[in-house]
């Protein structure tokens, strides 16, 4: 089956499990941009595990050759919600019961990326806010609980 007969059958997959696409793009990775039912502040995990369950049971049926997934939520054109991605190897294992669902799922759960979480939760912290006493030892012999002010201990 070719890349764009794998695509064809994926599109009314993830839209019989609920998921309203906006943009497939097929190939390696699949890159999945749909727009949310639920436009609140954090992607809903259930709609992630219904866009899943769709491909799961596409590959379960050989109707697609798991590679990665890129999923990009939207609650309406351009205003992104959040990201998460699922790798092949991940389906490959589920479907030969290497991990469980529950694996799976945390696996997905634990790329989620909310467009609006706060810099430092994305790893591009700046700092220039952080009080002297929040910093980690410079020199790394000092345990982080000696700090005066964390133990209340400020004579």
């Amino acid at each position: 089956m070719t890349g764009d007969e794998q695509t064809a059958e994926v599109e009314p997959a993830l839209r019989s499990y609920g998921i309203s696409v906006e943009e497939i793009d097929e190939g390696d990775p699949l890159d999945l941009t749909y727009m949310t039912a639920f436009p609140g502040r954090e992607v809903h995990h259930g709609e992630i595990g219904r866009a899943l369950n769709a491909l799961i049971d596409e590959a379960e049926a050989d109707e697609w050759e798991p590679v990665r997934v890129e999923g990009t939520v939207v609650r309406a054109p351009g205003d992104v919600l959040g990201t998460w991605h699922a790798e092949a190897e991940w389906f490959e294992a589920l479907a030969a019961y290497e991990i469980s669902e529950t694996e799976f799922s945390a696996r997905v759960l634990e790329t989620l990326s909310h467009a609006d979480e706060p810099a430092e939760k994305n790893g591009d912290a700046d700092d220039s806010d952080t009080a002297e006493g929040d910093a980690e030892p410079t020199d790394g012999n000092a345990p982080a609980d000696d700090d005066p002010a964390a133990s209340g201990d400020l004579t």
